[in-house]
């Protein structure tokens, strides 16, 4: 049976890696992080073009290691959609290869992470504006419909995100909630 990779996509500070970490627990499956975190705290300033190229190649990397230990499910905390539209937004641009390997991935499903948190203040975020953080969410989700991706709007606090996620993918993918 093939793996089915489920993306948590968002704005910033929308409780994206708690999701992803939570949902794998809960349904005791890897989970990718997101390369950029770790990429941006090694460099020595801020980041460039360029850099979106590395960064893309480095969370398909760690995405194709985890999935070897998966036996059901892979939650992904963001993939190339989010370096597309920073790329996009930061650039007005997106390197080729990107956007090749965001036509040619699949991901069985998105869960897009709302708003409707607060903003925790982090040194690699950029844009704690609530104008901001909508134009990015209506970003993500004219590009999940552009390429016709699968996807649920998560919304509420953070049990309520957990709760609505699980009910979301276990009745997407016909798993029992509590088999897990």
């Amino acid at each position: 049976m093939p793996i089915k990779k489920i993306v948590i996509l968002g704005p910033e500070s929308t409780g994206k890696s708690t999701l992803t970490q939570s949902l794998a627990s809960h349904f005791k499956e890897p989970w990718v992080r997101e390369y950029a975190r770790e990429y941006l705290d090694r460099l020595a300033g801020p980041y460039q073009y360029e850099d979106l190229l590395i960064i893309a190649q480095g969370q398909l990397a760690q995405e194709d290691q985890m999935v070897k230990l998966s036996k059901e499910f892979l939650f992904c905390d963001t993939d190339l959609h989010v370096i597309d539209i920073w790329s996009q937004h930061k650039y007005g641009k997106t390197e080729p290869w990107i956007k090749k390997n965001l036509q040619q991935r699949h991901y069985d499903y998105y869960l897009l992470t709302d708003i409707d948190v607060p903003w925790q203040e982090d040194p690699q975020r950029e844009h704690p504006e609530p104008i901001m953080r909508n134009y990015f969410l209506q970003e993500y989700k004219k590009l999940l419909e552009f390429y016709n991706r699968p996807y649920s709007l998560i919304s509420g606090s953070g049990k309520q995100r957990l709760k609505l996620a699980i009910q979301v993918i276990s009745k997407h993918f016909n798993v029992p909630e509590n088999r897990f």
